[in-house]
């Protein structure tokens, strides 16, 4: 069956500047960090706020943007990324299957971010959204389970105690996410490029103009 293709929106404005906007917000806040603390804050409630607009927007927004449109399972998954080695990738209007499941890993990782630097607020400051939510005691059980109760106790015999078990943990969860987060964008990026090359086409400026290059054939709706 022969292919014609066209130039069509696919990518609407909230996807496209929220995926910029996630990105601009999320560096700012790694580079900031403790130093800027201010802004290492107001950067992470940008972010924050931004994965459960995206997540309500994957269950009600427009056709590309729905999680249905483009969430498949590791056997699509896996087997697109084996056409990207042979050279046989099917088109889609939307996210690929690889891309698909990218974007429903980097949603889970910096919601796991967000909230653990959030909580981690509470209970350090009793400030942010969760202050007077999350407490300590919140976490105790969780964190004694961890043996970060009996590493405090060290640190009061010690004399140099400076945060609870409950701050220990919370700060570790955070900086594992923020480390996976920065992972699953090096892979994201890798996958952009590899995608580009397959398709022959900028994906990276897909997301900027929201346009694609649609294949009029048994995948091109896919």
């Amino acid at each position: 069956m022969s292919q014609t293709s066209s130039h069509q929106t696919v990518w609407d404005p909230l996807v496209r500047i929220g995926h910029w906007t996630l990105v601009i917000a999320f560096f700012t806040a790694y580079f900031a960090g403790d130093d800027l603390f201010s802004i290492h804050t107001w950067a992470g409630y940008v972010v924050a706020s931004y994965v459960v607009v995206r997540i309500v927007w994957g269950l009600i927004g427009t056709r590309h943007a729905r999680f249905a449109d483009f969430v498949r399972g590791p056997g699509a998954v896996f087997g697109y990324l084996r056409g990207l080695f042979t050279g046989k990738v099917p088109d889609y209007a939307g996210h690929n299957p690889a891309g698909g499941a990218m974007v429903v890993a980097l949603l889970f990782s910096l919601a796991m971010t967000t909230s653990a630097g959030m909580a981690l607020y509470a209970v350090e400051d009793n400030a942010g959204p969760l202050a007077g939510i999350v407490t300590e005691a919140t976490f105790a059980p969780l964190a004694a389970s961890f043996g970060e109760n009996e590493e405090e106790e060290e640190h009061e015999r010690d004399g140099d105690h400076e945060e609870s078990g409950a701050e220990e943990l919370l700060e570790g969860v955070h900086k594992t996410f923020v480390y996976i987060t920065l992972a699953l964008v090096g892979l994201h990026l890798a996958g952009v490029v590899a995608s580009s090359l397959a398709h022959k086409e900028n994906l990276a400026r897909a997301m900027v103009t929201g346009r694609k290059k649609v294949h009029d054939a048994e995948h091109g709706d896919a």
